[in-house]
């Protein structure tokens, strides 16, 4: 069910590079050029009163959330906090042989969303997705499925709104009749990728 989003609220995105889209981290008001962006625009038409601020950074896994999510989340005491990571976590078993187990993945996860919520803030978690362009990509499934199946107890455990981001974004390659229609590599958008999670996003927490 949707949740009505707060009056005079600051809404914070967290996650790696989906969620940065090339943003400047040395610019605190540059919110990217992705679905982030593409939120922002519509609640200025709307809700003038909401603050959206942007925090991904290109490359982070759940752990690099954790460790500076007093910095770059709690001091900025934000209403809401949407959080979309697990990708890289994915990523980096497969090209650098550097995995993250699921175990410490979600004691990550867990972590960051414990004192959000200690804080008071609303959460919404995006499920981290893979859109596969290459044959290979398949075998990432079987790791990225269970970081999912571990975003959809935390939502339950914290009582989160949780987008689906997964099966929505492989619902709409199928649509457009290609997976490159969405995304570049597997992983980034494209301006309609990032269209699709931004609309997704939006009716997910905005009440009708």
């Amino acid at each position: 069910m949707a949740f009505q989003l707060l009056t005079d609220g600051r809404l914070l995105f967290q996650g790696d590079s989906i969620t940065a889209a090339k943003r400047d981290p040395g610019d605190s008001s540059d919110l990217g050029h992705g679905f982030v962006s593409r939120i922002a625009h519509t609640l200025a038409g709307t809700r003038p009163d909401l603050r959206v601020v942007n925090r991904g950074i290109s490359g982070d896994r759940a752990a690099d959330l954790a460790r500076r999510w007093q910095e770059d989340t709690l001091t900025l005491r934000p209403d809401l906090v949407s959080v979309l990571v697990g990708v890289n976590d994915t990523w980096r078993r497969f090209d650098r042989d550097d995995p993250t187990s699921t175990d410490a993945y979600e004691r990550s996860y867990c972590d960051v969303l414990a004192r959000s919520a200690k804080q008071g803030s609303l959460l919404v978690l995006v499920e981290p997705f893979l859109l596969p362009v290459r044959a290979q990509q398949w075998a990432w499934r079987e790791d990225l499925d269970r970081r999912i199946s571990v975003v959809r107890r935390l939502a339950e455990e914290f009582d989160a709104q949780l987008l689906a981001a997964d099966g929505l974004l492989n619902q709409a390659a199928r649509t457009h009749g290609d997976p490159s229609a969405l995304t570049t590599d597997g992983v980034h958008l494209t301006e309609t990728g990032h269209d699709v999670l931004a609309s997704a996003w939006l009716a997910l927490t905005t009440a009708s």
